[in-house]
């Protein structure tokens, strides 16, 4: 790496300790991609933060089952575009595959994948389903 001292640079304290590691922009934008992933486990590693949950809104949900007036039975297999995750029935999976974040009365339910984060939304129509998958972004 002392190849490349315009791309790579440790930073030193007062005492010479490294405190850091300073990337050109050229290097990281080539490295991003494949470093990314190993960065943020190492972080997790270092200081790892409990996920809150917030309980399912289960009562939305059979607010929606008592109203339904669809031509077809609710169905409640979700499956994960994104990480490959699925089951035929998300109430009955212990522990969760995924998890209930939000249901509408309009038929609008909108899942996580606890494997992946991925947001899936299934709106539900008078005759058909739609299910979009939305991979997990950090604000």
């Amino acid at each position: 790496m002392s190849l490349c001292p315009e791309h790579f640079k440790p930073l030193y304290d007062h005492e010479r300790n490294v405190i850091g590691i300073l990337l050109s922009p050229e290097l990281w934008a080539k490295t991003e991609k494949a470093i990314s992933p190993v960065i943020d486990a190492a972080l997790e590693a270092l200081s790892p933060q409990p996920r809150k949950l917030l309980p399912e809104p289960l009562e939305a949900l059979e607010t929606l089952l008592k109203y339904w007036d669809c031509k077809y039975p609710m169905p409640y297999d979700v499956a994960c575009s994104h990480c490959g995750n699925a089951t035929e029935n998300w109430k009955e999976d212990e522990p969760r595959k995924f998890r209930l974040r939000s249901a509408t009365l309009a038929g609008l339910l909108n899942f996580e994948c606890q494997q992946c984060q991925a947001a899936i939304i299934k709106k539900h129509f008078k005759k058909h389903v739609d299910v979009e998958c939305r991979p997990f972004v950090t604000k």
